[in-house]
C-alpha cells in the first residue's frame, strides 16, 4: 500500500470516531443530571442541635471558724526592769559587767572608791573605845556614891549623922548617874555615827536589784559617779523572759476592747510568725500627740507575751490583733451570695436544687464581714448558693421558709 493510500485510511478512521461520539448519546435517551439539594432539604434530614447548657456562678456553705478583730500598730517594750545608781559618791573602781550579760540578784555590778577618809571610820572606832572606858570610870563612881548615899541614909534615920553630910552624898550620887546617862547617850550617838560608815563602806559594792539582762550601761572605771543621781543610772537590768505589747487603739475601736480579751500580734522581724496574749489594761488618757485640735485620738493597750528564747527585744514593732467576737466550726457563705435584707435582718439567697431548680431561702446571719458571714439559719452544709440573678431557662425561685433545712451551727461569742 502506496503512502498516500495509508493517510486516506487514518482519515477515515478518524471521522468515523467523531460520529461515534455523537451519536451514541444520543440513541441512549436523556441522562438526569445531579440536583444540588437546597438548605431547606439538608436540615430537613440532620439532627436538631442540643440547648446550650447553662452557666451556674455557685458557691457552697461550709464549715469553720470567723473573727471579728480590731487592728491596730504597737511597740514592744520591756515588761520588768530596774535601774541602779550609786548610793555614795566617789570614783568608779571596776564594772564587772557588761550590756548582753545575765545577772542574778544581788550580783556585784561595779566598785566604787568613795569620797570620804578610810580612816573616818577607824576614828570613829577609837572615840567609841574612849567613850566606853569613860563610862566604865564612870559607873564605878555612880556606884561607889550609891552605897555612900545609902549609908548616910541609915545613919540619918538613927540621927547619927548631920544633915550636911547626908544632902551631900545624895548629891554625888545624883551626879554620878547623870554621867553616866550622858556618856551612854554619847555612845548611842556614835553607834549611828559608826553603822553609817559601814553602810556607805558597804555600798561601794553597786549590786543587782533584780534577775535578769544587763541591757544599758552608762558608766566605765575611773569616771567620778554622785550619790543618788536619779538622770543618770549606771546600769538598768531587764528581765527578757516577757515582753509587753504597746498597741495604739484609735478612739472608734477601743470602746469594743475588754480586759482579758484574747489578742496577737506578728513582727516583721518574724515572718509568718504570731505571738498571743490576754489584753492588760487600756491607758484611760489619749496617748501623746493625739486627741488635740480635731485629732483623732489614740489609746495605749497593754498586753504580755512569753519570750522563753529572747526572740523579742524591745522597739520591735508589732501588727497586732484584738479578737472581738468568734464562732469556731460555723456554717460559713461567702458575703457575696447574700441578697437583700428584709425588714426583720434575714437575707435572701437563691439555692440551686436538683432539676436544676431554684428554691428562695430566707438566711439568717451572725457574725460577718466583707469576705464572709456566719449562717444561723436557712442552709445546711454542701448546699449550693447562686451567685446574681436566676439565669434565663430555669424555673422562677420557689420560696422557702427560714426553718427549712436550719443547720445546728454555732452561734456568735463575745472572744474570752
Amino acid at each position: 500500500m502506496t503512502e498516500h493510500a495509508r493517510r486516506a485510511s487514518r482519515d477515515v478512521a478518524a471521522v468515523l470516531l467523531s460520529l461515534a461520539a455523537v451519536l451514541v448519546p444520543a440513541l441512549a435517551g436523556p441522562v438526569a443530571a445531579p440536583v444540588p439539594k437546597t438548605p431547606a432539604a439538608a436540615s430537613a434530614t440532620a439532627p436538631a442541635p442540643a440547648p446550650a447548657p447553662i452557666k451556674l456562678d455557685t458557691v457552697s456553705v461550709r464549715r469553720g471558724d470567723i473573727e471579728h478583730t480590731v487592728a491596730a500598730a504597737g511597740k514592744l517594750q520591756l515588761h520588768k526592769w530596774a535601774d541602779t545608781y550609786a548610793q555614795i559618791g566617789g570614783q568608779v573602781r571596776d564594772v564587772m559587767v557588761a550590756i548582753g550579760d545575765t545577772v542574778k540578784a544581788d550580783q556585784a555590778l561595779l566598785e566604787i572608791v568613795p569620797n570620804q577618809q578610810p580612816t573616818k571610820l577607824e576614828s570613829t572606832r577609837a572615840q567609841m573605845a574612849r567613850l566606853q572606858a569613860d563610862l566604865a570610870d564612870q559607873s564605878a563612881q555612880r556606884d561607889f556614891a550609891q552605897l555612900q548615899f545609902q549609908r548616910q541614909t541609915q545613919l540619918k534615920a538613927q540621927n547619927a549623922t548631920r544633915q550636911e553630910a547626908f544632902e551631900s552624898a545624895r548629891m554625888s550620887a545624883a551626879s554620878a548617874s547623870a554621867r553616866v546617862d550622858a556618856i551612854t547617850a554619847q555612845i548611842h550617838e556614835l553607834e549611828a555615827t559608826m553603822k553609817i560608815d559601814e553602810d556607805a563602806r558597804a555600798q561601794t559594792h553597786v549590786k543587782a536589784p533584780i534577775g535578769g539582762t544587763v541591757v544599758s550601761l552608762a558608766v566605765r572605771p575611773g569616771q567620778m559617779v554622785a550619790a543618788a543621781q536619779p538622770a543618770a543610772p549606771l546600769l538598768r537590768i531587764a528581765d527578757l523572759s516577757e515582753m509587753t505589747v504597746a498597741a495604739r487603739v484609735a478612739e472608734s475601736d477601743v470602746t469594743r476592747l475588754r480586759t482579758g480579751m484574747a489578742a496577737s500580734f506578728s513582727t516583721p522581724g518574724y515572718p509568718g510568725k504570731r505571738w498571743s496574749g490576754k489584753l492588760r489594761q487600756v491607758i484611760p488618757i489619749p496617748a501623746d500627740g493625739t486627741g488635740e485640735q480635731g485629732k483623732e485620738a489614740f489609746y495605749t493597750v497593754l498586753f504580755e507575751v512569753k519570750n522563753p528564747d529572747h526572740e523579742l527585744m524591745s522597739g520591735m514593732s508589732a501588727q497586732v490583733q484584738f479578737v472581738v467576737a468568734q464562732a469556731r466550726d460555723a456554717l460559713l457563705l461567702p458575703a457575696k451570695a447574700l441578697g437583700a435584707q428584709d425588714e426583720d435582718g434575714l437575707y435572701e439567697v437563691n439555692v440551686i436544687e436538683a432539676g436544676p431548680q431554684v428554691s428562695a431561702r430566707k438566711v439568717k446571719v451572725g457574725l460577718h464581714d466583707a469576705q464572709q458571714a456566719q449562717v444561723v439559719s436557712g442552709l445546711a452544709a454542701g448546699d449550693k448558693v447562686l451567685i446574681g440573678p436566676v439565669p434565663k431557662g430555669l424555673a422562677a425561685p420557689v420560696a422557702v421558709p427560714a426553718t427549712a433545712k436550719a443547720p445546728p451551727a454555732s452561734t456568735a461569742a463575745p472572744a474570752p
